[in-house]
């Protein structure tokens, strides 16, 4: 009879367990990660009543906890507001390090970066990846550290410009733009260009000039826009000049200097003569260029305007003994590109602050024909900026980290620029329900669980990462209260087993009196 009071206590120690897994898996119904427990029952060995055959007479010594295992199926997402927060889809545990560098393994994401920049769990232990250097993730694991970042700055080496030009300009006329660049120090400055109309009465000729900040160009490889009767870009010139021929009785000499060979829109010899005084100079072969005239003059200088500005677009000096009437000539030469080429802009004459650079050894390039180049038109309406573009940047601080669904961190900086930082690395194991529960939403590594299999999230059958989520609990309140009322009855009828072998050996004792 003895053997059924044991039974019943069994039953009611084995419910009670249950009901402890129960009550836990409820309890831990809003911890991150948490995973819930299910308990497995076996029967005790039986014995054997004398005269049986085989099994025929064996009975039950009642039932005990064989397992209470784990079950990693994979809980519900929270979205949150905190980009370190990130949950994994799919098999997989976060490695963690604790102060002595013993290692641990969760479910839980809740991240954040401590005092000293190192990323860390609610336990405030250290999150396990590998940093990237250089572009390459190093081939140990090791704690992610994300503090002292500055994005490096980049020297400018591309511009681009959409625009209108106006074709109602008149000659001479003007319109300028200024965008911003980068040496390689991350000192901004700005690139200011000039496009001036010519007198190119069968197309649209416009003369251009690029300085930075104020200082111009050492050099430009093409002098000019071309546009055809549509309004559209069609190509480029250069303007140069010839040498000066001084026809001086007095044996006088000249040099010329082309100041802006962008308002070279055709190829014709100018003749200058010399009036009667040293200031009285006159065009009287303008080259065909209608509007030229001479700005100013004086004993060692003359200064000409091609389209009849107070620019001067060509500078002679004089030397020895000039009279009146005596001449100097040259030849202006025009040479079109019909066809978008990109124009070199060469800055390596400049001397910027501290030996910065800018461009590729001093030189921009501007994107005429390239698949992102920024088009320029002549159309009737106003001159306009549309769009800009240049690369280069200053350097950044970091302003914000993101996590992707392979793992990488990446951190966004003041200055627009987003860098690869690091890249965490998750575990798996051959048997994940030998793993050890040791609180606080860690795991530990057992013989029984084998060896951790670490790789990058979405590799060697590790699942992806969910950023701005956490992974909550698994547990199915609905399942536990299953659980929990079947547990309730197994308690009841064990109990009422006890009670009902007391009351028989209660009757067994009575026998004596």
């Amino acid at each position: 009879m003895s053997s059924a009071l044991w039974a019943g206590v069994s039953g009611l120690n084995a419910s009670s367990k249950a009901l402890d897994v129960i009550s836990n898996n409820l309890a831990n119904l809003n911890t991150v990660g948490f995973k819930s427990g299910t308990t497995y029952f076996a029967d005790v060995l039986s014995q054997s009543v004398s005269g049986g055959a085989g099994g025929s007479m064996q009975v039950g010594r009642g039932v005990s906890v064989a397992e209470v295992q784990t079950q990693f199926d994979t809980g519900s997402f929270e979205t949150t507001g905190n980009a370190m927060d990130v949950a994994i889809d799919g098999d997989g545990f976060y490695i963690v390090n604790d102060a002595t560098d013993a290692t641990y393994y969760t479910r839980a994401g809740s991240f954040h970066l401590n005092s000293d920049g190192v990323m860390v769990d609610t336990n405030g232990y250290a999150v396990q990846g590998k940093m990237i250097v250089n572009g390459v993730a190093s081939g140990t694991l090791s704690d992610i550290v994300l503090k002292d970042y500055q994005s490096k700055p980049s020297a400018t080496t591309t511009v681009s410009m959409g625009s209108n030009l106006s074709s109602t300009t008149a000659a001479g006329g003007q319109y300028k733009t200024t965008q911003t660049v980068y040496d390689s120090l991350g000192n901004s400055h700005g690139l200011n260009t000039t496009f001036t109309k010519t007198g190119n009465a069968t197309s649209g000729y416009w003369g251009v000039e690029v300085a930075l900040d104020s200082t111009a160009a050492t050099g430009i490889s093409r002098n000019g826009l071309i546009f055809d009767a549509d309004g559209n870009m069609s190509g480029s010139y250069t303007g140069a000049m010839g040498a000066v021929r001084a026809k001086s009785v007095g044996g006088g000499t000249a040099t010329g200097v082309l100041n802006r060979p962008g308002m070279v829109y055709q190829t014709g010899t100018m003749t200058l003569k010399r009036g009667a005084t040293p200031a009285t100079w006159t065009v009287t072969g303008a080259g065909g260029y209608t509007n030229a005239s001479v700005v100013s003059a004086d004993a060692t200088t003359v200064r000409i305007s091609l389209e009849g500005t107070d620019t001067p677009d060509v500078t002679l000096t004089l030397a020895g003994v000039w009279a009146n009437g005596d001449t100097a000539q040259y030849t202006l030469t025009h040479s079109p590109t019909l066809g978008l080429n990109d124009i070199d802009i060469d800055f390596s004459g400049l001397t910027l602050n501290s030996g910065a650079t800018i461009g590729n050894a001093g030189h921009v390039n501007w994107d005429l024909a390239g698949a992102n180049a920024l088009s320029i038109t002549q159309y009737a309406s106003a001159s306009v900026i549309r769009s800009l573009s240049a690369d280069g940047y200053a350097s950044g601080q970091l302003k914000s980290l993101s996590i992707d669904s392979d793992g990488m961190i990446s951190g966004s900086f003041t200055n627009g620029q987003i860098s690869e930082l690091a890249q965490l690395v998750l575990a798996k194991f051959t048997n994940p329900w030998g793993l050890s529960k040791l609180g606080s939403n860690l795991f530990g590594q057992t013989i029984t669980s084998g060896a951790a299999i670490q790789d990058n999230p979405n590799n060697s059958g590790l699942g992806s990462l969910t950023p701005n989520s956490l992974e909550m609990s698994n547990t199915d309140v609905a399942t536990e209260f299953i659980k929990m009322i079947t547990a309730q009855k197994a308690y009841q009828a064990n109990a009422k087993v006890v009670t009902t072998e007391d009351t028989i050996m209660q009757v067994l004792m009575g026998l004596k009196q």
